[in-house]
């Protein structure tokens, strides 16, 4: 049976317009964005295979294109919408960051930094820098690395903070692995940013580790 068949309250584009975005399954959400299925398979049909066969919805959409383009159903065009609307939705998030209020909610930093940093096959470093009343006045990935880690250099996050006048700053990188618990080495190179800031009068407010849909706080942990 096509979803056109199907009671109004059932089709998935009906049911967001009705009960909101959050209303749907993944099945629902991704039967959207592929808009058609295939002979003798609806959306969201197609949509509940691919889940099955990626391992979810977070595999599926952090896929390198070889293996998102090799999904049934899929291909060049559809990788290159997806990547257009993840984009669309780190940039959102980033100006609702920087036009927003101060930045003092732990859930919108970890919301944020989850849009930008899950599923990165490398190690990224990275600091949102706040003027003195915590509001965002950039984002900045500062050092790539491999699957293993990235090199920090002080001097460097320093220059940084210098050249946007930043008062406080929020530091964060990736576990590729997936896995966010921090490593003695992450509490080592913390330790000396925050002297290293502190120099000039720099506050690091937290330094968050982006796993799989989990970040961890040094904040809330009581190590800054």
């Amino acid at each position: 049976m096509s979803i056109k068949d199907w009671p109004a309250s059932d089709r998935p584009r009906e049911k967001l317009l009705s009960l909101g975005a959050d209303a749907l399954t993944d099945a629902e959400l991704l039967a959207i964005f592929l808009r058609t299925g295939l002979p003798g398979q609806s959306a969201v049909d197609l949509a509940r295979q691919l889940l099955s066969d990626y391992g979810g919805l977070t595999p599926l959409l952090s896929a390198e294109q070889a293996q998102f383009c090799h999904g049934k159903g899929l291909g060049m065009a559809k990788y290159v919408q997806l990547q257009a609307v993840l984009e669309m939705g780190r940039r959102y998030l980033l100006d609702e960051l920087r036009t927003g209020p101060a930045l003092t909610s732990p859930g919108d930093t970890r919301r944020f930094l989850l849009a930008q940093m899950r599923g990165l096959k490398h190690e990224v470093f990275s600091a949102i820098w706040l003027d003195n009343q915590h509001r965002v006045l950039a984002y900045e990935p500062l050092f790539n690395g491999t699957i293993d880690g990235a090199a920090v250099y002080p001097r460097e996050v320093v220059r940084t903070a210098l050249k946007h006048n930043a008062a406080a700053a929020i530091l964060a990188h990736n576990h590729p692995s997936g896995v966010a618990e921090p490593s003695q080495a992450d509490r080592q190179i913390t330790d000396r940013l925050v002297d290293s800031l502190g120099a000039i009068d720099v506050r690091v407010l937290d330094h968050m580790v982006v796993g799989s849909g989990v970040v961890v706080s040094f904040a809330e942990r009581g190590w800054i």
